[in-house]
């Protein structure tokens, strides 16, 4: 008579853990990673990688170039460029990518979306697709990329340690009205796109922008210097950075891709009870502007 033995308990583990890696390559998932703003040169070997490995790959870059880097790395790269649609709010062309990516990654599909600059940074659509998947119980995560801000920083030559940084997007900074402290550096994302809702692949109406300058004047003297700063998106080309009394913010062309920095008006006075109390000397206080 045949002798039969209880199954192992290493076999029934090892049977669960084939089950288990068989679900998780059928199973869809979402990176989502950055070309930075020069594609060519700010794109890391890690979301290269990732490009390159996935079965799906959709991305929004502004950039002829940069649209040619990703279709090198993955031929069958997907474009989302086309849910923009002049007049059309924004917010639904975002739902819509939100859908995309969605779709894929719920159809079985490794997915790796590319967005311009830092995919973290003014980007909606990124947030949300992964904040939806994750509830659904896929696997979401985002890679670090080189936002506009980095990019200023490097080419203005600032630390925003060493006074602090205030960084607000130009409609919300005028329609919020934040408080803002003159004596730490202020980023002023995409005035050229100030008191806009919809897409426009022209020049927008900027008649409002004057609304922006009144809230500013409230903090900085209409003569205090500023730059209106736009990374380069080409090797070896300048970026811009024209210096310009804050009253002619007005008069100056700008564009989506328009930053603008304004530095302190003045240095920070250390607290000297507070001095007191830690024990710092006078020294570790911020230095000049």
């Amino acid at each position: 008579m045949r002798r039969r033995y209880p199954a192992s308990r290493t076999g029934r583990r090892v049977l669960i853990f084939a089950r288990r890696s068989t679900l998780e390559k059928t199973k869809g998932s979402l990176v989502i990673v950055g070309s930075g703003i020069n594609t060519t040169c700010h794109l890391t070997q890690e979301a290269i990688a990732r490009i390159k490995s996935a079965e799906k790959v959709l991305y929004v870059v502004g950039d002829p170039i940069g649209k040619n880097v990703i279709s090198r790395l993955n031929p069958e790269a997907e474009s989302m460029a086309s849910f923009y649609e002049p007049g059309k709010p924004r917010m639904t062309t975002y739902e819509q990518m939100i859908a995309r990516m969605v779709e894929c990654v719920v159809a079985g599909l490794r997915t790796c979306a590319v967005f311009y600059g830092h995919p973290g940074v003014f980007a909606y659509p990124t947030h949300e697709a992964i904040r939806r998947l994750r509830g659904q119980g896929y696997q979401a995560r985002m890679l670090p990329g080189i936002s506009a801000e980095d990019c200023l920083f490097a080419d203005l030559g600032v630390d925003p340690a060493q006074h602090g940084c205030q960084s607000y997007e130009a409609t919300q900074l005028a329609l919020y009205r934040y408080k803002l402290d003159p004596t730490v550096a202020l980023v002023v994302w995409q005035p050229g796109a100030f008191a806009q809702h919809t897409y426009s692949a022209e020049e927008y109406d900027l008649s409002r922008l004057p609304e922006l300058l009144a809230y500013l004047s409230e903090f900085y003297p209409l003569e205090h210097e500023v730059c209106v700063y736009e990374a380069s998106i080409f090797p070896e080309c300048e970026p811009r950075a024209d210096w310009i009394p804050l009253r002619r913010l007005v008069e100056v062309p700008l564009t989506s891709a328009s930053t603008m920095y304004v530095p302190p008006v003045r240095r920070a006075v250390p607290d000297p009870a507070a001095l007191e109390r830690l024990g710092l000397p006078v020294a570790t206080s911020p230095r000049p502007a």
